[in-house]
């Protein structure tokens, strides 16, 4: 027995360090590349890391697999791993040259039917803008926000004229892996980045040093007490003409909750302006000069509001057509959901000859929502719960089996949780829901009436609060 014993800790002890030399051979073979992979194998998550990692290089890696709870940054520089412990990580090796962390990924099923090898390691990506975003607005101090030629962006940093080079890095760049030189000139620094309508943080490195824009006051922390600066590539500009007395002018609406302080505009030669990046959508909104609040005098665009007043409106990309058959001899029919929080006073559907109907823009993304007949709620038919729309599916749930399920839903982060808004449909021998998901990570279980179960066909699971796990995907690209 003692034996038996000795020859199970060596086994255990083995498979770990295997990998770890791998990882050391590959670290001396590439040396100039700091390590830095997330890897998938035999059942085990595992996280490997160069101590000459630099911190910009390992915030790059933490954010791009959401691995904020872990405080690598501590357990790199002090040793600190109490917080890995308690997460399930175990320490496989720690030395002056690489710090590698594994955790069992506990299939769904079977631990021997998980892939042989997958792994994710970090990529150059395309310079997109970062994943659901809404609304946003650049906030500069001692200069002005930076120029927009041909839709190309001209980064600009103040002064540090003495600097020998500088550096422009962030998520457009994948940080120091494609960060770009910067071209001195009188007065500081330039480069030029093409970049489409979104959010995006970014650094200077001078003389590599790395540092946040200190003229932006748009900053994000990252979690670990790093600091990033913000920059929105703006899609819309919001202008109010005249009201040159006014002291000050703020614009408000459904992309800022409605707070009236909060967005205040800049006085120009004619009036007030507020450059802006808004997402795909419907959004209203109203101006509020000292106080007074008022629609926009010269957008003809609005929809009603709870104090008999109107909001006027703004729409960002195509619209879609809201149409239901029948119901002709109803005076009123309004549409509300999801997508415009759920106000039953704002889009009242147009009378046709065959039914209702109301062109309405909104962007990709899973909603649910209801219509109101003369003051009767409308829901699906087949379901009983609200009515579901998914614009630009890019991705398809499939649970195999079950076939003697009475229902099956979808549950997860894409519709906070619910177990029972997205009802999946049996085709041939699996049930299939069609969704739109973000590039990131995405957390979900399936609902077999009644029961919540992993996916068994997915082996990236994580534990969750209630100890019964969540699987998991990650999405590359929108």
């Amino acid at each position: 027995m003692e034996m038996r014993r000795d020859i199970t800790i060596l086994c255990k002890w083995i498979r770990p360090c295997c990998i770890a030399i791998l990882l050391l051979a590959s670290l001396h073979t590439n040396a100039q590349v700091p390590v830095r992979s997330y890897t998938v194998k035999n059942g085990k998550m595992f996280i490997a890391l160069g101590k000459d990692i630099q911190k910009s290089s390992l915030d790059s890696f933490i954010a791009k697999y959401e691995l904020y709870d872990l405080d690598l940054q501590a357990c790199i520089s002090m040793g600190a791993t109490d917080s890995l412990k308690k997460l399930g990580w175990k320490v496989d090796i720690d030395n002056s040259e690489i710090f590698v962390i594994s955790k069992p990924l506990f299939s769904a099923d079977n631990m021997n039917n998980v892939a042989d090898k997958m792994i994710l390691t970090q990529k150059s990506i395309e310079p997109v803008p970062m994943a659901q975003v809404h609304f946003g607005y650049n906030r500069f101090k001692n200069k002005a926000a930076f120029a927009v030629t041909d839709s190309a962006v001209v980064f600009f940093l103040r002064g540090n004229t003495n600097a020998g080079k500088v550096l422009l890095a962030g998520t457009f760049t994948n940080w120091q892996t494609g960060a770009l030189p910067m071209t001195k000139t009188d007065s500081g620094w330039i480069a030029n980045v093409k970049l489409v309508a979104g959010k995006y943080l970014y650094k200077f490195v001078i003389d590599g040093n790395w540092t946040i824009d200190r003229d932006n006051a748009n900053t994000e922390n990252d979690g670990m007490g790093n600091d990033n600066s913000v920059y929105y590539k703006t899609n819309h500009t919001f202008i109010l003409q005249g009201y040159a007395n006014a002291k000050k002018v703020y614009l408000a609406g459904s992309f800022n909750e409605w707070r009236d302080r909060n967005l205040l505009m800049l006085r120009t030669s004619t009036g007030w302006a507020l450059p802006v990046y808004l997402s795909e959508g419907t959004h209203t909104y109203r101006f509020v000069a000292d106080g007074i609040w008022f629609a926009d005098p010269v957008n003809n665009d609005k929809v009603p509001n709870e104090f008999n007043e109107f909001n006027s409106v703004i729409r960002i990309g195509k619209p879609y057509l809201f149409k239901v058959d029948g119901y002709l001899d109803a005076k009123k029919v309004v549409l509300f959901g999801s997508f415009n929080n759920w106000k039953e006073n704002e889009l009242f559907m147009t009378k046709t000859e065959t039914g209702w109907e109301l062109p309405y823009t909104i962007g990709p993304g899973n909603y649910e929502y209801r219509l109101k007949i003369d003051g009767k709620l409308s829901a699906d038919s087949i379901t009983r719960n609200n009515l579901v729309l998914v614009i630009q599916p890019n991705f398809t749930f499939r649970l195999k089996g079950f076939e003697n399920a009475r229902k099956v839903c979808l549950s997860g982060d894409i519709n906070n949780w619910n177990p029972a808004s997205f009802q999946m449909k049996r085709e041939g021998d699996e049930w299939v829901f069609k969704a739109h998901l973000n590039k990131g990570k995405c957390r979900y279980k399936f609902v077999v009436d009644g029961k919540w179960i992993l996916d068994p066909a997915n082996k990236l699971w994580e534990q969750n609060e209630y100890k019964t796990g969540n699987s998991v995907l990650w999405i590359e690209k929108d």
